[in-house]
């Protein structure tokens, strides 16, 4: 079993509070809230295997100035101990929610050398005033408003509108289609996200990996669940404890793909 924020380690809380407060000292005055999504918030984190997810909302744009800031707290304090994914919007663009979303800045470990160069050069490549826009915030912005933590700040049904459904499932789609590619390279991480899309097309519920994992063990036929069982166990340890075979991982994308594309021919429920 994983964790949540409120049965997580000391360190866990600590981390995210220490960013807390980084990021509130730099944004000052222009913070509307702090919030955490993702497995933190639904359960299922895996201090050696998830990302710490974060959304902050502010009042106005942020600087470019701020932007290098942020991203020097980002580079300090993800991957110590834990990765960050964080996303920063303005009050404006989530009261005026379009899909894909606009945002101020993001971090993730798959720009860290990127944003590395950037502050060393002094260069303005990928760290300037423009607004980009990101189709992965429908899905954040939907986990924050359902089940998502308020660490400081407004009150998150004051803050996230209820994003369409429609908007929802293109967001998770994208992902989902990686997975069905990429299954054989990354089993646990693609199986169990299959499931969460499986699900939310089924059942209408938004959850986590660890969760879509133990639905799929009830739901699933019987052939598969065994996969399903070893694609949880690898998810909530930190060494890889069963390997796949390639045959069961195309028998069951397979599967998950069918069940997907009938359900979402007749309308996501």
């Amino acid at each position: 079993m994983g964790f949540n924020w409120q049965t997580c380690p000391m360190n866990v809380k600590e981390f995210v509070l220490y960013l807390n407060e980084k990021i509130g000292d730099i944004l000052q005055g222009n913070l509307v809230g702090f919030y955490v999504h993702g497995s933190l918030a639904m359960g299922g984190f895996n201090p050696y295997r998830s990302d710490t997810d974060i959304l902050v909302v502010t009042e106005v744009s942020i600087s470019v100035d701020v932007k290098r800031q942020l991203t020097e707290v980002c580079l300090v304090g993800s991957n110590n101990p834990f990765p960050v994914e964080v996303s920063v919007l303005t009050k404006h663009q989530l009261d005026n929610w379009q899909h894909p979303s606009p945002f101020e800045f993001h971090y993730s470990e798959f720009w860290r050398e990127r944003y590395e160069q950037e502050l060393a050069n002094g260069t303005n490549n990928y760290i300037n005033e423009h607004v980009h826009t990101d189709p992965d915030l429908a899905a954040h912005v939907t986990i924050t408003f359902h089940r998502g933590i308020c660490i400081e700040g407004k009150p998150i049904h004051d803050v996230f509108p209820n994003v369409p459904r429609e908007d929802y499932v293109s967001s998770i789609i994208g992902d989902y289609e990686d997975c069905l590619e990429n299954v054989e390279q990354d089993p646990v991480y693609c199986i169990l996200n299959m499931l969460r899309v499986f699900m939310y097309v089924k059942d209408g519920i938004i959850s986590s990996k660890e969760e879509a994992g133990r639905w799929g063990m009830t739901i699933l036929p019987e052939g598969l669940i065994p996969t399903v069982e070893k694609a949880a166990a690898n998810y909530a340890n930190d060494t890889e404890m069963y390997s796949f075979n390639r045959e069961e991982l195309i028998i069951i994308r397979d599967y998950i793909k069918d069940c997907v594309t009938q359900y979402r021919k007749g309308g996501v429920k």
